[in-house]
């Protein structure tokens, strides 16, 4: 198992330095930066260039990102040129809200989607099954922009449930905190039961007709049981893997649900920081992001390893 561990770790590696010199070329090959936009329309193009010398940006493009990289492993992700405080800091004030969010929205794709998923498995081919997938195909389809702001409309504005936006720390009480986050990870979290809810039919689906699961059945053990203990059980990897990846992408995937709520969190930061040209910032998010969304992925790896350990053997 160790050994297993060690090389998935080690596979992660490549992808975190692949990613790191496509956002590093994307983010100073684009026109503009942000000497520019730190001294406004009307400044030279004499100011640009000594406010570019003082930053380090008229330095070559790999001197620049070898600095960047030697700093990183240092565990320094430089400073933001707008804040004026480390990126490791600004990633950090911004984290918590985000992941609130994630983790809440996560929380209700799965309390919803596997339900919905067991159900219609259960109830394959009749109008419950058919209803249930229509209902998961108009989570799919429906953005999750559009389904925030119908819900905005319906539950803060017209009914008064809930505020339009803004945010309250968990520090600020535990329900003051989930009122402004119960909206915003409905919407954000729709798409994801959707996929958890037609994976699990799916995959349900697939072991439903077993030889392991007619003879459960044919010695009288309780349909209950049959479902959970004997299909869902054995159906749970293709499951897990939907989980980790929406929860990956819930994380990845928030800026425009915390920008149409005003959720100060990595999303929104990221898109102020792309609209200043802050560019240790936006370096420092997509690497955090990556490693996040990657960190996700192996923890799955890992779970495959502990529910399944064929998995183990065949990675051997």
């Amino acid at each position: 198992m160790k050994e297993y561990v060690f090389r998935r770790v080690l596979s992660l590696l490549p992808i975190l330095f692949i990613v790191s010199v496509i956002v590093f070329l994307i983010i100073h090959l684009t026109p503009g930066g942000p000497a520019s936009a730190m001294l406004g329309e009307n400044a030279t193009s004499q100011q640009i260039e000594e406010l570019n010398e003082k930053l380090g940006l008229n330095l070559p493009l790999y001197i620049q990102y070898l600095n960047w990289m030697t700093d990183m492993f240092e565990g320094d992700l430089g400073q933001s040129f707008f804040m004026n405080e480390p990126v490791t800091n600004v990633i950090y004030k911004h984290l918590g809200p985000t992941a609130s969010l994630s983790i809440l929205a996560e929380i209700l794709a799965i309390v919803v989607g596997i339900p919905l998923g067991i159900v219609a498995a259960n109830r394959r081919g009749t109008l419950t099954d058919q209803s249930m997938m229509g209902l998961s195909l108009l989570g799919i389809s429906l953005p999750s922009f559009l389904l925030a702001l119908f819900l905005v409309l319906l539950f803060s504005v017209q009914l008064k449930w809930f505020p339009v936006a803004g945010y309250q720390p968990l520090s600020s009480g535990l329900w003051e905190h989930l009122k402004f986050l119960i909206l915003p990870a409905i919407s954000l979290g729709s798409i994801q039961a959707s996929l958890i809810a037609r994976m699990t039919r799916s995959s349900m689906l697939e072991v439903v007709n077993a030889n392991f699961v007619k003879t459960a059945r044919s010695k009288g053990v309780k349909e209950r049981d049959v479902i959970y203990k004997h299909i869902l059980r054995n159906a749970f990897l293709p499951i897990l893997t939907v989980i980790g990846q929406t929860f990956g992408i819930l994380i990845t995937g928030a800026a425009v649900t915390e920008t149409i709520f005003n959720i100060p969190g990595i999303g929104q930061l990221i898109v102020n920081s792309i609209e200043r040209r802050d560019f240790l910032v936006i370096q420092g998010v997509v690497l955090f992001v990556t490693f996040v969304y990657v960190f996700i992925n192996l923890v799955i790896d890992l779970f495959y390893g502990v529910i399944d350990p064929r998995v183990r053997l065949n990675n051997k």
